[in-house]
C-alpha cells in the first residue's frame, strides 16, 4: 500500500490538539478580517497593542491563523534553503511544499509557519519573536492581494485627501524616514511602510498598504520631533552624543507607532496612487537633485521597487515562476508621474519635491 502523503493538515493537527488555544483576536484590514487564535494570552496582548488601529470584525474575507507557543518540532521534511537576497549576508529561511500548502522554517529562531489550503499557523517561540508573527499576518494579506492580481512594490506610501505617493528605493535608501518626514505636514496620512500592493482599476491606480509600523533608527528619531514618543530621554542624550556617521549606521531600531507619533486615525492602508518617487541619493556632500522622468525610458529605475514575494507566497503551481516581469509592472503603471531623487541626502528638500509632485502630478 502506498503511504499517505505528508500534508499541512496532518502535520499541524496533532500540534494544535496538544496545545489548546485560550485567547483570540480579530483584526480587519479593509475587506479582510484576520482571526488569530493562540495558547499564549501574552502574545495576543502584544498583537492587540501593535494592531490597535485595526481591531475588530467586518471583512468579507476571513483568514484564520493559529499561533502556538511551543518548542518547534522536528518535522523531518526535505527543506529547500532560500537563497540570500542581494545585499544580505545571512540565510534566513527554508521551505518545503506539500500537497495542501507550504511549511517555512526560520533558520535563526526555529519558528515554523504553515500556510496554504490546510492551515495558517505558526509554531515555536512566538512571544519572543512577535515581529515574525506580525510579518506572517501581513504576508497572508499580501498573498490575498497578489492572487487578486495586484503587484508587490518595495515602497512606502503617504497620501493627502485620497491622493497618494509611492516612495521607492533599495533597502536603506530612506523610504520610511522620508515618509515620516512628509507625515509632519498637515493633512497627510500614512499608507504603508515598506510594502505596497498596486493595481490598476477603472478609476486609475490604487495602492494598498500593510499594517506594519515603520522601524526607524536613532538618527531618524533625533531628526524628526514627531518621533519623540519612541525614545526615552536617557536614550536621546546617549545617541545625541555619538558622531553622525556612527549614529546613522547603528543597527538599533524602534517601532514608530503612527498613532503615538502623529495622532489617531492617520494609518489608512489604501489610497489612489498619483505619483511614484524613486530614491537614488547617497550620503555625500553634494546637492540633492529631483527630476521628473518617464519610467518607460528609465527602466533602470525599476529594480528599486520591483519586489519578489518570497517564500511566504505559494503560487497555485509550485513549479510556476512567481517573479513578475518589468513589462508587467510597466503595463500597470502606465504613464504614472515619476520623480527621481539623486545626489546628496536632503530630507527637507525631498519633502518639498514630493509634495510638489503630489499637488501637481502632471505639472
Amino acid at each position: 500500500m502506498t503511504p499517505a502523503p505528508t500534508t499541512i493538515a496532518g502535520l499541524f493537527g496533532p500540534i494544535r490538539d496538544a496545545h489548546p488555544v485560550t485567547a483570540n483576536l480579530e483584526l480587519t484590514f479593509g475587506d479582510v478580517t484576520v482571526t488569530v487564535a493562540s495558547n499564549s494570552p501574552e502574545l495576543i496582548d502584544k498583537l492587540c497593542a501593535y494592531y490597535a488601529d485595526f481591531l475588530g470584525d467586518g471583512g468579507a474575507l476571513r483568514i484564520p491563523i493559529t499561533a502556538i507557543e511551543a518548542t518547534p518540532p522536528d518535522l523531518g521534511l526535505p527543506y529547500t534553503v532560500k537563497e540570500r537576497e542581494p545585499g544580505k549576508t545571512k540565510l534566513k529561511e527554508a521551505y518545503c511544499d506539500l500537497p495542501d500548502g507550504r511549511v517555512v522554517r526560520k533558520l535563526i529562531t526555529g519558528l515554523l509557519f504553515f500556510f496554504g489550503r490546510g492551515a495558517h499557523a505558526a509554531v515555536g517561540p512566538c512571544l519572543a519573536n512577535d515581529n515574525q508573527i506580525v510579518n506572517f499576518i501581513n504576508n497572508r494579506l499580501i498573498e490575498v492581494r497578489l492572487r487578486a492580481g495586484d503587484l508587490l512594490f518595495h515602497a512606502a506610501g503617504v497620501a493627502r485627501n485620497g491622493r497618494g505617493l509611492a516612495l521607492a528605493g533599495f533597502s536603506g535608501a530612506g523610504k520610511s524616514t522620508l515618509a515620516l518626514a512628509i507625515m509632519r505636514r498637515p493633512g497627510l496620512d500614512f499608507i504603508s511602510n515598506d510594502r505596497l500592493l498596486v493595481a490598476r482599476t477603472e478609476g486609475g491606480l490604487v495602492m494598498r498598504g500593510v499594517a506594519k509600523m515603520p522601524r526607524v533608527n536613532p538618527g531618524t528619531v533625533l531628526n524628526n520631533p514627531s518621533l519623540a514618543p519612541v525614545m526615552s530621554e536617557a536614550e536621546r542624550q546617549a545617541f545625541a552624543a555619538l558622531p553622525v556617521a556612527e549614529l546613522w549606521d547603528l543597527e538599533h531600531k524602534y517601532d514608530a507607532s503612527i498613532d503615538a507619533c502623529f495622532g489617531p486615525g492617520r494609518f489608512k492602508l489604501r489610497s489612489a496612487m498619483d505619483g511614484l518617487v524613486v530614491l537614488r541619493w547617497r550620503r555625500e556632500p553634494v546637492p540633492m537633485i529631483a527630476r521628473r522622468v518617464d519610467l518607460r525610458e528609465r527602466q533602470d529605475l525599476m529594480p528599486a521597487f520591483m519586489k519578489d514575494p518570497g517564500v511566504f507566497y505559494e503560487p497555485d503551481d509550485p513549479l510556476q515562476e512567481s517573479k513578475v516581469s518589468p513589462e508587467e509592472y510597466l503595463a500597470v503603471l502606465g504613464d504614472v508621474p515619476t520623480l527621481e531623487i539623486e545626489g546628496g541626502v536632503d530630507f527637507d528638500g525631498a519633502v518639498e519635491a514630493c509634495l510638489e509632485l503630489l499637488e501637481n502630478p502632471r505639472g
